[in-house]
């Protein structure tokens, strides 16, 4: 599988439009390769680069297959719950420096029927033995 998006490139800078010092809205996402015996999607994105460890921006889960996430999607699938203790997308935020941002997309052959939510470590646990395929793109952010 193949994870990119039109607006920014693989390990390149994150625009401000989708970081808190923007409009906070999620890139548009493009999937390629996908299984094609997938039931579900999982999308993760977190940053390793936080000071008080693995901080995690985005956590959905029993998405539809597909080849394209819009931007500023909303809903998406089953929210997950984020470590700002909310559903849904929250974009880069780093105090300082640069952080490393991780959009990781499972491809599942089941749907994980997680309640709203639910933690990423809840989400990845149930998805133990059910990924078909993954794929991960990586962008910056510098405040």
């Amino acid at each position: 599988m193949k994870l990119t998006s039109p607006d920014f490139q693989s390990e390149g800078p994150i625009p401000a439009r989708y970081a808190c010092d923007g409009a906070d809205e999620s890139p548009e996402l493009s999937i390629e390769g996908t299984p094609q015996n997938t039931v579900s999607l999982v999308l993760i994105m977190d940053d390793p680069d936080a000071s008080v460890g693995t901080f995690d921006h985005w956590v959905a889960f029993d998405i539809q297959p597909t080849e394209v996430i819009p931007a500023n999607v909303g809903v998406l699938g089953t929210g997950g719950l984020n470590s700002w203790k909310r559903l849904g997308y929250g974009g880069p935020c780093p105090p300082s420096g640069t952080h490393r941002y991780f959009f990781r997309i499972l491809a599942l052959d089941t749907e994980l029927e997680l309640e709203e939510g639910a933690t990423k470590e809840d989400v990845l646990a149930a998805s133990s033995g059910h990924v078909l395929g993954e794929a991960t793109l990586m962008g910056t952010y510098e405040r």
